[in-house]
């Protein structure tokens, strides 16, 4: 089961720097946050990074594209931090494992970025033009993580062993479900960061499969 961790703090802060880094840079934010103002207050989210977007004034979030990226790292309430920074710890390490520390950090800023982007389409598409919608949260990038093992479950499967490849179909099927359910989680930045997270490994995947034939 490679979802369970058995390292040691320092072990796992040498084996797994991307991912300790991120860790702390989202818990820094958050206490900076948290300092200044109510973190689950959208107007002072979105004075300190959170993506906006409206269908008539920040299409697709672009008004402000830096906010892709800032919106990662912030979180509104102790709860949504702690759930996506113990969904990083646990499910991120074999990933980085596996790409390496600075491939594995471009897939996680892109994958949040495909997130971001699909949050912000669904809301130019279906939102309402009186309201600007801010979005926060590390949850589109981690789901890039968990559209990646997705990939490596349907075909990559002897790169797994039976229980982590359950554990992944369970992951994604209650998220999906959670989403749905709780309407202040946003599934399409959800989904959006999954397949993002699924078409970058597969790409990752294929450069790796060209560099072993061409050996």
């Amino acid at each position: 089961m490679i979802f369970l961790r058995y390292e040691s703090f320092r072990s796992y802060v040498r084996q797994y720097p991307g991912t300790t880094l991120l860790v702390v840079i989202n818990v820094i934010y958050f206490i900076v946050l948290a300092l200044q103002g109510n973190t689950n207050d959208p107007t002072h989210l979105k004075e300190f990074g959170g993506l906006i977007s409206n269908p008539e004034v920040a299409p697709y979030g672009m008004l402000e594209p830096w906010r892709f990226f800032t919106a990662m790292f912030m979180h509104s309430g102790f709860d949504h931090l702690l759930y996506n920074m113990f969904a990083l710890i646990v499910f991120a390490p074999p990933l980085e494992h596996l790409l390496k520390t600075s491939r594995y950090l471009i897939f996680y800023f892109l994958s949040g970025i495909g997130g971001g982007l699909a949050s912000a389409a669904a809301t130019t598409w279906f939102g309402d033009p009186q309201v600007l919608r801010v979005a926060v949260g590390a949850s589109g990038a981690i789901y890039g993580v968990y559209g990646a093992f997705l990939f490596i479950a349907l075909f990559r499967k002897t790169m797994l062993d039976v229980s982590s490849i359950k554990t992944i179909y369970i992951i994604l099927g209650f998220g999906v479900v959670y989403s749905i359910i709780i309407t202040r989680i946003d599934f399409w930045g959800h989904v959006g960061g999954a397949i993002a997270g699924f078409l970058l490994y597969s790409l990752f995947d294929r450069l790796r499969m060209s560099k072993l034939r061409n050996k």
